[in-house]
Protein backbone atom coordinates (compact mmCIF):
# COMPACT_ATOMS: atom_id res chain seq x y z
CA UNK A 1 0.00 0.00 0.00
CA UNK A 2 1.39 3.39 -1.05
CA UNK A 3 -0.07 6.45 0.71
CA UNK A 4 1.36 9.96 0.44
CA UNK A 5 0.60 13.13 2.37
CA UNK A 6 0.28 15.61 -0.52
CA UNK A 7 -2.95 15.15 -2.50
CA UNK A 8 -2.46 14.75 -6.25
CA UNK A 9 -4.75 17.70 -6.95
CA UNK A 10 -2.33 20.01 -5.12
CA UNK A 11 0.64 18.62 -7.04
CA UNK A 12 -1.20 19.02 -10.36
CA UNK A 13 -2.09 22.60 -9.51
CA UNK A 14 1.52 23.38 -8.66
CA UNK A 15 2.92 21.54 -11.70
CA UNK A 16 0.75 23.74 -13.93
CA UNK A 17 2.75 26.81 -12.82
CA UNK A 18 5.77 25.90 -14.99
CA UNK A 19 5.54 29.15 -16.97
CA UNK A 20 5.67 31.30 -13.84
CA UNK A 21 9.36 32.24 -13.33
CA UNK A 22 9.20 32.44 -9.53
CA UNK A 23 7.64 28.96 -9.32
CA UNK A 24 9.58 27.01 -11.93
CA UNK A 25 11.54 25.02 -9.34
CA UNK A 26 8.37 24.16 -7.41
CA UNK A 27 6.50 23.29 -10.61
CA UNK A 28 9.24 20.90 -11.73
CA UNK A 29 9.34 19.32 -8.27
CA UNK A 30 5.57 18.83 -8.26
CA UNK A 31 5.65 17.30 -11.75
CA UNK A 32 8.32 14.85 -10.60
CA UNK A 33 6.36 13.98 -7.46
CA UNK A 34 3.28 13.24 -9.59
CA UNK A 35 5.35 10.98 -11.85
CA UNK A 36 6.62 9.11 -8.83
CA UNK A 37 3.14 8.65 -7.34
CA UNK A 38 1.83 7.18 -10.59
CA UNK A 39 4.77 4.85 -11.13
CA UNK A 40 4.84 3.66 -7.53
CA UNK A 41 1.11 2.95 -7.41
CA UNK A 42 1.30 1.07 -10.70
CA UNK A 43 4.05 -1.16 -9.34
CA UNK A 44 2.21 -2.06 -6.14
CA UNK A 45 -0.77 -4.17 -7.15
CA UNK A 46 -0.63 -6.78 -4.38
CA UNK A 47 -3.17 -6.54 -1.57
CA UNK A 48 -1.96 -5.09 1.71
CA UNK A 49 -1.31 -7.61 4.48
CA UNK A 50 -3.91 -7.56 7.21
CA UNK A 51 -3.42 -8.76 10.77
CA UNK A 52 -6.07 -11.38 11.58
CA UNK A 53 -8.69 -10.06 14.04
CA UNK A 54 -7.98 -11.04 17.62
CA UNK A 55 -4.26 -11.70 17.06
CA UNK A 56 -2.66 -11.48 20.48
CA UNK A 57 -0.33 -8.53 20.80
CA UNK A 58 2.98 -8.64 22.57
CA UNK A 59 3.57 -6.32 25.51
CA UNK A 60 4.77 -3.03 24.02
CA UNK A 61 8.52 -2.68 24.13
CA UNK A 62 10.84 0.17 23.14
CA UNK A 63 10.87 1.30 19.52
CA UNK A 64 13.38 -0.11 17.07
CA UNK A 65 14.17 2.87 14.89
CA UNK A 66 16.51 3.09 11.92
CA UNK A 67 17.00 6.21 9.81
CA UNK A 68 18.61 6.21 6.36
CA UNK A 69 19.72 8.97 3.99
CA UNK A 70 18.85 8.59 0.30
CA UNK A 71 21.21 11.50 -0.53
CA UNK A 72 18.82 12.98 -3.13
CA UNK A 73 18.45 9.62 -4.91
CA UNK A 74 15.32 7.46 -5.13
CA UNK A 75 17.12 4.36 -3.95
CA UNK A 76 15.69 2.86 -0.78
CA UNK A 77 16.54 2.57 1.99
CA UNK A 78 19.75 4.59 1.45
CA UNK A 79 22.77 5.01 3.71
CA UNK A 80 22.31 4.20 7.41
CA UNK A 81 22.74 7.35 9.53
CA UNK A 82 21.13 6.57 12.89
CA UNK A 83 20.03 3.50 14.82
CA UNK A 84 17.83 3.45 17.89
CA UNK A 85 19.66 4.72 20.96
CA UNK A 86 22.38 6.51 19.01
CA UNK A 87 22.99 10.26 19.46
CA UNK A 88 21.54 12.92 17.20
CA UNK A 89 23.19 13.30 13.82
CA UNK A 90 22.92 17.07 13.55
CA UNK A 91 20.90 16.68 10.35
CA UNK A 92 17.46 18.18 11.14
CA UNK A 93 15.62 15.85 8.75
CA UNK A 94 17.23 12.69 10.12
CA UNK A 95 16.73 13.72 13.75
CA UNK A 96 13.14 14.89 13.21
CA UNK A 97 12.33 11.58 11.54
CA UNK A 98 13.94 9.67 14.42
CA UNK A 99 12.03 11.66 17.03
CA UNK A 100 8.77 11.40 15.10
CA UNK A 101 9.03 7.63 14.84
CA UNK A 102 9.58 7.48 18.59
CA UNK A 103 6.69 9.81 19.40
CA UNK A 104 4.32 7.77 17.25
CA UNK A 105 5.45 4.51 18.81
CA UNK A 106 4.94 6.04 22.27
CA UNK A 107 1.35 7.11 21.59
CA UNK A 108 0.33 3.62 20.47
CA UNK A 109 2.23 1.91 23.29
CA UNK A 110 1.17 4.14 26.17
CA UNK A 111 -2.34 5.18 25.11
CA UNK A 112 -3.51 1.99 23.39
CA UNK A 113 -1.15 -0.77 24.51
CA UNK A 114 -0.12 -1.43 20.91
CA UNK A 115 3.32 -2.82 20.18
CA UNK A 116 4.43 -0.73 17.19
CA UNK A 117 2.61 -0.29 13.90
CA UNK A 118 1.74 -3.93 13.30
CA UNK A 119 0.98 -4.72 16.96
CA UNK A 120 3.94 -7.10 17.13
CA UNK A 121 7.00 -4.89 17.43
CA UNK A 122 7.56 -3.94 13.79
CA UNK A 123 10.88 -2.05 13.45
CA UNK A 124 10.31 1.54 12.34
CA UNK A 125 12.45 2.50 9.36
CA UNK A 126 12.60 5.86 7.65
CA UNK A 127 14.50 7.37 4.75
CA UNK A 128 15.16 11.11 4.53
CA UNK A 129 16.45 13.29 1.66
CA UNK A 130 14.56 11.16 -0.86
CA UNK A 131 14.84 12.52 -4.38
CA UNK A 132 15.83 16.02 -5.43
CA UNK A 133 13.48 18.61 -3.92
CA UNK A 134 10.90 15.84 -3.59
CA UNK A 135 7.47 17.27 -2.68
CA UNK A 136 6.01 14.48 -0.59
CA UNK A 137 6.26 12.02 2.27
CA UNK A 138 4.85 8.52 2.08
CA UNK A 139 4.38 5.13 3.69
CA UNK A 140 5.31 2.49 1.11
CA UNK A 141 3.89 -0.50 2.95
CA UNK A 142 7.00 -1.16 5.00
CA UNK A 143 8.77 2.10 5.79
CA UNK A 144 8.50 5.90 5.88
CA UNK A 145 10.05 8.09 3.18
CA UNK A 146 10.52 11.87 3.35
CA UNK A 147 11.37 14.43 0.70
CA UNK A 148 13.03 17.76 1.37
CA UNK A 149 10.39 19.87 -0.38
CA UNK A 150 11.04 22.36 -3.17
CA UNK A 151 11.84 25.28 -0.84
CA UNK A 152 9.39 27.59 -2.60
CA UNK A 153 6.04 26.08 -1.63
CA UNK A 154 6.93 23.13 0.60
CA UNK A 155 9.48 22.85 3.40
CA UNK A 156 11.09 19.55 4.38
CA UNK A 157 8.47 16.95 5.23
CA UNK A 158 9.99 15.84 8.52
CA UNK A 159 9.22 19.29 9.97
CA UNK A 160 5.60 18.33 10.78
CA UNK A 161 5.03 15.72 13.48
CA UNK A 162 1.41 15.28 12.39
CA UNK A 163 2.69 14.24 8.94
CA UNK A 164 4.93 11.55 10.45
CA UNK A 165 2.08 10.31 12.64
CA UNK A 166 -0.31 10.43 9.70
CA UNK A 167 1.83 8.29 7.42
CA UNK A 168 2.65 5.70 10.09
CA UNK A 169 -1.07 5.42 10.85
CA UNK A 170 -1.53 4.14 7.29
CA UNK A 171 0.59 1.23 8.46
CA UNK A 172 -1.72 0.61 11.42
CA UNK A 173 -4.72 0.58 9.07
CA UNK A 174 -2.83 -1.72 6.70
CA UNK A 175 -2.22 -4.23 9.50
CA UNK A 176 -5.73 -4.04 10.99
CA UNK A 177 -8.84 -3.12 9.00
CA UNK A 178 -7.04 -3.07 5.65
CA UNK A 179 -9.40 -0.39 4.35
CA UNK A 180 -9.42 -0.12 0.57
CA UNK A 181 -7.78 3.04 -0.73
CA UNK A 182 -10.69 4.24 -2.83
CA UNK A 183 -13.96 6.15 -2.43
CA UNK A 184 -15.39 6.37 1.10
CA UNK A 185 -13.21 3.55 2.44
CA UNK A 186 -10.18 5.42 1.14
CA UNK A 187 -11.40 8.67 2.67
CA UNK A 188 -11.78 6.83 5.99
CA UNK A 189 -8.25 5.49 5.52
CA UNK A 190 -7.00 9.07 5.09
CA UNK A 191 -9.15 10.38 7.94
CA UNK A 192 -7.88 7.76 10.39
CA UNK A 193 -4.34 8.80 9.52
CA UNK A 194 -5.24 12.44 10.18
CA UNK A 195 -6.88 11.47 13.48
CA UNK A 196 -3.87 9.56 14.78
CA UNK A 197 -1.42 12.04 13.27
CA UNK A 198 -3.15 14.79 15.24
CA UNK A 199 -3.19 12.62 18.37
CA UNK A 200 0.57 11.99 18.14
CA UNK A 201 1.16 15.74 18.07
CA UNK A 202 -1.29 16.38 20.91
CA UNK A 203 0.20 13.56 23.00
CA UNK A 204 3.71 14.97 22.69
CA UNK A 205 2.48 18.44 23.64
CA UNK A 206 0.06 17.05 26.24
CA UNK A 207 -2.66 19.26 24.80
CA UNK A 208 -6.34 19.06 25.55
CA UNK A 209 -8.83 18.92 22.70
CA UNK A 210 -9.60 22.61 23.19
CA UNK A 211 -5.91 23.59 23.14
CA UNK A 212 -5.04 21.63 19.99
CA UNK A 213 -4.80 23.25 16.56
CA UNK A 214 -6.35 20.24 14.76
CA UNK A 215 -4.15 21.10 11.78
CA UNK A 216 -2.48 18.43 9.65
CA UNK A 217 0.82 19.42 8.09
CA UNK A 218 1.29 22.65 9.99
CA UNK A 219 4.70 24.07 9.07
CA UNK A 220 4.91 22.36 5.67
CA UNK A 221 4.13 25.49 3.68
CA UNK A 222 6.80 28.13 3.22
CA UNK A 223 5.99 31.76 4.04
CA UNK A 224 5.20 32.31 0.35
CA UNK A 225 1.93 30.37 0.76
CA UNK A 226 -1.25 31.83 2.17
CA UNK A 227 -2.18 28.94 4.41
CA UNK A 228 -1.57 27.33 7.77
CA UNK A 229 -1.54 23.61 6.91
CA UNK A 230 -2.64 20.95 4.42
CA UNK A 231 -5.90 20.29 6.24
CA UNK A 232 -7.95 21.48 9.17
CA UNK A 233 -9.88 18.80 11.04
CA UNK A 234 -11.79 21.42 12.99
CA UNK A 235 -12.85 23.44 9.95
CA UNK A 236 -12.32 21.48 6.72
CA UNK A 237 -11.99 23.79 3.73
CA UNK A 238 -10.14 26.57 5.59
CA UNK A 239 -6.52 25.34 5.79
CA UNK A 240 -5.30 27.46 2.88
CA UNK A 241 -6.51 30.00 0.33
CA UNK A 242 -3.64 30.80 -2.00
CA UNK A 243 -3.35 32.37 -5.45
CA UNK A 244 -1.23 29.42 -6.65
CA UNK A 245 -2.65 26.45 -4.75
CA UNK A 246 -6.22 27.69 -4.74
CA UNK A 247 -8.64 27.27 -1.86
CA UNK A 248 -8.74 24.21 0.38
CA UNK A 249 -11.45 22.08 -1.32
CA UNK A 250 -12.35 19.77 1.58
CA UNK A 251 -16.07 19.47 2.43
CA UNK A 252 -17.16 19.58 6.06
CA UNK A 253 -20.38 17.56 5.74
CA UNK A 254 -22.21 15.19 3.41
CA UNK A 255 -24.09 18.20 2.03
CA UNK A 256 -20.94 19.08 0.06
CA UNK A 257 -19.56 15.57 -0.53
CA UNK A 258 -17.33 15.55 -3.64
CA UNK A 259 -18.18 12.94 -6.27
CA UNK A 260 -15.07 12.43 -8.40
CA UNK A 261 -13.03 9.73 -10.06
CA UNK A 262 -9.82 11.65 -9.35
CA UNK A 263 -7.70 11.18 -6.22
CA UNK A 264 -8.87 7.55 -5.96
CA UNK A 265 -12.43 8.76 -5.62
CA UNK A 266 -11.69 11.83 -3.53
CA UNK A 267 -9.86 10.17 -0.64
CA UNK A 268 -7.99 13.35 0.38
CA UNK A 269 -11.05 15.51 -0.21
CA UNK A 270 -13.92 13.72 1.53
CA UNK A 271 -11.77 12.74 4.51
CA UNK A 272 -12.69 16.17 5.84
CA UNK A 273 -16.14 14.84 6.76
CA UNK A 274 -15.06 12.06 9.19
CA UNK A 275 -12.20 14.31 10.34
CA UNK A 276 -14.67 16.91 11.52
CA UNK A 277 -16.80 14.24 13.20
CA UNK A 278 -13.85 13.10 15.30
CA UNK A 279 -12.91 16.67 16.20
CA UNK A 280 -16.51 17.44 17.19
CA UNK A 281 -16.68 14.38 19.44
CA UNK A 282 -13.32 15.25 21.01
CA UNK A 283 -14.11 18.90 21.70
CA UNK A 284 -17.58 18.05 23.02
CA UNK A 285 -16.14 15.58 25.51
CA UNK A 286 -13.16 17.76 26.39
CA UNK A 287 -9.96 16.59 28.03
CA UNK A 288 -7.26 14.69 26.18
CA UNK A 289 -8.54 13.44 22.83
CA UNK A 290 -6.51 10.23 22.88
CA UNK A 291 -8.16 9.11 26.11
CA UNK A 292 -11.81 8.81 25.08
CA UNK A 293 -12.60 9.50 21.40
CA UNK A 294 -9.14 8.21 20.49
CA UNK A 295 -9.90 4.94 22.29
CA UNK A 296 -13.27 4.66 20.53
CA UNK A 297 -11.75 5.24 17.08
CA UNK A 298 -8.81 2.93 17.84
CA UNK A 299 -11.07 0.10 19.00
CA UNK A 300 -13.21 0.56 15.90
CA UNK A 301 -10.19 0.41 13.61
CA UNK A 302 -8.60 -2.62 15.27
CA UNK A 303 -11.68 -4.55 16.36
CA UNK A 304 -11.88 -6.75 13.27
CA UNK A 305 -15.45 -5.86 12.27
CA UNK A 306 -14.83 -3.23 9.57
CA UNK A 307 -15.15 -4.42 5.99
CA UNK A 308 -12.40 -3.31 3.60
CA UNK A 309 -14.97 -1.30 1.62
CA UNK A 310 -16.52 0.39 4.68
CA UNK A 311 -18.63 3.47 3.99
CA UNK A 312 -18.87 6.52 6.24
CA UNK A 313 -22.17 5.18 7.57
CA UNK A 314 -20.64 1.77 8.30
CA UNK A 315 -17.79 3.39 10.20
CA UNK A 316 -20.08 5.79 12.07
CA UNK A 317 -22.25 2.91 13.27
CA UNK A 318 -19.13 1.02 14.35
CA UNK A 319 -17.82 3.99 16.38
CA UNK A 320 -21.21 4.36 18.07
CA UNK A 321 -21.16 0.65 18.88
CA UNK A 322 -17.63 0.96 20.32
CA UNK A 323 -18.68 3.95 22.43
CA UNK A 324 -21.70 2.02 23.70
CA UNK A 325 -19.57 -1.01 24.57
CA UNK A 326 -16.89 1.05 26.30
CA UNK A 327 -19.03 3.60 28.12
CA UNK A 328 -22.67 2.55 27.97
CA UNK A 329 -25.72 3.40 25.88
CA UNK A 330 -26.72 6.33 28.09
CA UNK A 331 -23.20 7.77 28.40
CA UNK A 332 -22.04 11.22 27.37
CA UNK A 333 -19.43 9.50 25.21
CA UNK A 334 -22.01 7.55 23.22
CA UNK A 335 -24.14 10.66 22.79
CA UNK A 336 -21.17 12.79 21.68
CA UNK A 337 -20.20 10.30 18.99
CA UNK A 338 -23.74 10.06 17.64
CA UNK A 339 -24.16 13.84 17.67
CA UNK A 340 -20.86 14.36 15.87
CA UNK A 341 -21.88 12.12 12.98
CA UNK A 342 -25.31 13.72 12.88
CA UNK A 343 -23.71 17.18 12.58
CA UNK A 344 -21.72 16.15 9.50
CA UNK A 345 -24.86 14.52 8.06
CA UNK A 346 -23.62 10.91 8.14
CA UNK A 347 -26.45 8.53 8.95
CA UNK A 348 -25.99 5.96 11.69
Amino acid sequence: MYCSIIPPYLLRRLAAQHQEPRLQIAARAAKEALRHVKSFQASRVAAAPVTPPGLRQLTPGPPQRTVYDAKASENLPGVLVRRDGEPATGDPAADEAYDGLGSTHRLYAEAFGRNSIDGNGLPLDATVHFGLRYDNAFWDGSQMVFGDGDGQVFNRFTASLSVIGHELAHGVTQFTAGLAYRNQAGALNESLSDVFGALVEQYVKQQSASEASWLIGEGLFTDQVQGTALRSMKAPGTAYDDDVLGKDPQPDSMDSYVHTGADSGGVHLNSGIPNRAFCLAATTLGGKAWETPGRIWYDTLTGGSLPAAATFSTFAKATAASAKELYGAESAEHDAVRQAWDTVKVRL
